[in-house]
């Protein structure tokens, strides 16, 4: 899957393989919001940021209409992604909103924010993934946090 945003200049692939596990994690908490860390790397050229897997959270905190990520258990995954070859990074984040449009919330853009300005973490655009879900439907959107703003992406 490759998707685009023409203001951003930054292309996003990822397979669909991973879209349906992470449609498939979020299924399982259902009704209630869940969500991970987002893993991949980006081209030599800097222009396509690769996903290529997610993590879980061991620790959580999650409702009908929030979900808050611990930092258990992260650093020992994170670590072992970076060591192999393309090192894989911290690429964003993912979650569900269950009866709810795959748009970001006021939570979302603030959490994202945090996320950029935080010193432990070394990137400047993170990759966001919002996954609408219903009992029997799920809708999916892209975003990148940059420059304060999230820009939607769409399938080329």
């Amino acid at each position: 899957m490759k998707l685009v945003n023409k203001e951003t200049g930054l292309r996003i692939s990822t397979e669909q393989s991973l879209i349906d596990m992470l449609v498939l994690y979020g299924r399982n908490q259902y009704p209630k919001e869940f969500g991970g860390v987002l893993v991949g790397y980006y081209s030599d050229d800097k222009r396509t940021v690769n996903i290529i897997d997610s993590i879980l959270p061991i620790d959580f905190k999650s409702t009908k209409t929030s979900f808050e990520r611990g930092v258990e258990g992260l650093k020992e995954p994170l670590e072992e992604y970076y060591k192999q070859n393309p090192s894989l990074v911290y690429i964003g984040e993912w979650h569900t909103h269950p009866n709810a449009a795959p748009v970001p919330s006021c939570t979302d853009y603030y959490a994202m924010r945090e996320i950029v300005d935080a010193s432990s973490v070394c990137i400047d655009n993170p990759v966001m993934i919002i996954i609408g879900l219903t009992e029997n439907s799920e809708k999916l959107a892209f975003y990148v946090y940059m420059e304060n703003t999230f820009y939607k992406y769409e399938v080329i």
